[in-house]
C-alpha cells in the first residue's frame, strides 16, 4: 500500500507518519507538504534515509504539482490545514485559501486517479459549542463558530458532496484535541508547556474553564489506521480521548508536573466567539472499527512534559524564523487585538 499524506511535516501528520512505518513495513508513504511556519522537516529527519518514504514538497493548491506526486498512491490521507483558530480570526484568507481550495484540489486529483481511499482528518470543533451533559454524535448538525471551524466544516461538506456525487470512495474523521511530541508552539498544551519551563507567563483565555476533550497524538494515529482498514465509505468517524478536562485545570496539571506555582498564570481578554465545551461520542468508531484511545490523560501529558523537557533545542529551533516573525507580530500584541475584536461594535453595512 502507497499513502499519500498531506501535512506530514506537521504535527499529527509526522506522528502518523512514524506510527505507520514502524507497524507495517510493506507500507510506503509519499509526505507532501508546503513547509509553512508550523510544517517542519526536523519532526521526520530521522526518517530521511527511509527505503519506504518520499518527501516532496507542495501546495496542496497546486493542482499539477499534486497529480504528480500523488501518481501511484492507494489512499491519501489529508492533514494539511491551517488549523489555529487564533490565526484564522487574525488573518482568515489563507484559512479559506488552505482548508476550503486546498481540499477541493486534492478531492478532484485523487478522484481522477481513481485513489482506493481518501480520508479527510477533520476536526470536534464543526460540531460547536455544546452544552453540559451532550456528547456530539456524528450526526450531530455542524454549528462552527470560528473562520477556522467553518473552514474544516466546508471541506467536510466537500467530501460528502464527492461520494454522493461521484461514489468517490472518501471517508471523514473528527478527532478532540490533539496533544504529544512535535507540537507546535502556538497552540495551546505546548505553549503551556514551553512557557511554564521557561518560567514565562501562561496565558489563558478568558475564566479558563472552557472544556476540552484530550486525545493522545499516537491514540489519535491509531484511529485512522483503524478507518483506512476497516472504516466504511462515506462514513465519518468520532476520535475522541474520553479526557473532558477544562483548559485551567490543564495548565494546572503541567505546573504540578514541572514543580512549578500558579503564580504564572495569567488570565487574558478572551477570544471572540469562543466555544465553552467540546465533548465526543466514539461509539460508533468503538463498534465498527474496534478503536478506543488507549493513553490515559495522565500517562499522556506526563510523556509529552517529557519530550518537551528533552527537546528544548528542537523547541527553540521551532520558535525562530517565521514563527518568530509571527510571535512578535501577533502574540506580543494579542490581549489588545483580541480585545478590540470582542468589543467592536459591528458596522453597519449599507
Amino acid at each position: 500500500m502507497q499513502i499519500f499524506v498531506t501535512g506530514g511535516a506537521g504535527f499529527i501528520g509526522s506522528n502518523f507518519i512514524h506510527h505507520t512505518l514502524a507497524l507495517h513495513r510493506n507500507t510506503t508513504i509519499v509526505n507532501y507538504d508546503k513547509l509553512t511556519y508550523a510544517g517542519n522537516l526536523e519532526n521526520v529527519a530521522t526518517l530521511a534515509n527511509h527505503p519506504n518514504y518520499r518527501f516532496i514538497r507542495g501546495d496542496i493548491c497546486d493542482g499539477a504539482r499534486v497529480f504528480e506526486a500523488m501518481r501511484g498512491c492507494d489512499v491519501v490521507v489529508h492533514f494539511a490545514a491551517e488549523s489555529h483558530v487564533d490565526r484564522s480570526i487574525y488573518e482568515p484568507g489563507p484559512v479559506i485559501d488552505t482548508n476550503i481550495t486546498g481540499t477541493f484540489t486534492l478531492l478532484k486529483v485523487a478522484r481522477e486517479l481513481q485513489v482506493k481511499r481518501f480520508v479527510q482528518v477533520s476536526t470536534d470543533e464543526v460540531y460547536g459549542d455544546l452544552p453540559q451533559g451532550v456528547c456530539s454524535t456524528e450526526e450531530f448538525p455542524l454549528a462552527p463558530s470560528s473562520p477556522y471551524a467553518a473552514s474544516k466544516a466546508a471541506a467536510d461538506m466537500l467530501v460528502r458532496s464527492f461520494v454522493r456525487t461521484y461514489r468517490f470512495p472518501a471517508l471523514i474523521t473528527r478527532a478532540s484535541n490533539n496533544y504529544g511530541p512535535y507540537q507546535f508552539p502556538e497552540k495551546f498544551l505546548p505553549l503551556i508547556i514551553s512557557n511554564a519551563l521557561a518560567d514565562k507567563p501562561l496565558p489563558v483565555y478568558g475564566d479558563g474553564k472552557q472544556q476540552r476533550d484530550w486525545l493522545h497524538v499516537e491514540d489519535h494515529c491509531r484511529g485512522i489506521l483503524a478507518v483506512i482498514e476497516r472504516g466504511r465509505v462515506g462514513e465519518t468517524y468520532n476520535l475522541g480521548g474520553g479526557s473532558v478536562e477544562m483548559n485551567i485545570s490543564m495548565v494546572r496539571r503541567v505546573l504540578r508536573l514541572l514543580g512549578k506555582t500558579e503564580d504564572l498564570i495569567s488570565y487574558v481578554a478572551d477570544r471572540p466567539g469562543h466555544d465553552r465545551r467540546y465533548a465526543l461520542d466514539c461509539t460508533k468508531a468503538r463498534e465498527e472499527l474496534e478503536w478506543a484511545p488507549t493513553i490515559g490523560l495522565e500517562e499522556g501529558l506526563q510523556s509529552t512534559v517529557t519530550w518537551y523537557e528533552r527537546n528544548s533545542a528542537w523547541l527553540e529551533r521551532v520558535r525562530g524564523g517565521e514563527y518568530r516573525e509571527y510571535y512578535e507580530r501577533y502574540y506580543v500584541h494579542r490581549d489588545a487585538s483580541i480585545r478590540g475584536l470582542a468589543t467592536a461594535t459591528p458596522r453597519t453595512v449599507t
